[in-house]
């Protein structure tokens, strides 16, 4: 999987907190020092991750504004509504919002971005980080208004194109499951199904008892 992820996210300071915790080399060993292993470079994204990404309908999405602090904004759309475009990088339209630019601007000072991505009902999570850029290629908006099953009717300003660097999956235990009302109906058609056949049943055995002299 390569070790960029923990040369991004695992600082001195954590690197220390493991080290106390004894779990230092579960996460990499340590990065520094004369021991420290060599940078493996961006990790690839696989299917596993890009199927992740291009079937979301939602994400939330990190940038780090000029003051120096993160900002995190909640992001969602169709699924399918985060593109690959090929090799490691990914991209998405940018809807017309609030017009206070803050993710945009953000982007445009420090293109670092980290991504969350969640799937509820699988309770699996998955952590992206990349530089990312703000495109405003007509071509590519159009590109990117396009999904399985038709087009975006929202409002398109400009794209949003992320060159992954790193990836991590986080465990499940503490992702609660949430369906949305599409996922629950589909659950729950094959009992209303049912039950509205055994009322066809019960209404003829009634009119056919009923009939009875």
């Amino acid at each position: 999987m390569g070790n960029r992820y923990q040369r991004i996210v695992f600082g001195d300071a954590a690197r220390a907190r493991q080290r106390s915790a004894g779990s230092v080399g579960a996460y990499g060993g340590d990065m520094s020092g004369d021991e420290a292993p060599v940078d493996e470079g961006r990790q690839e994204l696989g299917s596993r991750e890009l199927s992740m990404l291009t079937s979301a309908f939602q994400l939330h999405l990190a940038t780090v504004t000029e003051s120096g602090w993160p900002y995190v904004q909640y992001r969602s759309g169709p699924a399918g509504f985060v593109h690959h475009l090929g090799d490691n990088r990914i991209a998405f339209a940018d809807f017309r919002g609030n017009r206070q630019f803050v993710s945009t601007g953000n982007i445009d000072a420090n293109g670092l971005v980290a991504i969350f991505v969640a799937d509820y009902p699988l309770r699996s999570r998955l952590k992206v980080f990349g530089r990312a850029h703000v495109s405003d290629d007509p071509g590519l908006l159009r590109r990117l208004r396009r999904v399985d099953d038709g087009e975006i009717s929202a409002t398109c300003e400009r794209s949003i194109v992320v060159d992954v660097e790193a990836f991590d999956w986080n465990c499940s235990r503490s992702l609660v499951p949430q369906y949305t009302a599409d996922q629950v109906r589909e659950r729950v058609q094959p009992y209303i199904d049912r039950i509205t056949e055994l009322q066809s049943e019960v209404a003829a055995l009634r009119a056919a008892a009923e009939e009875k002299p």
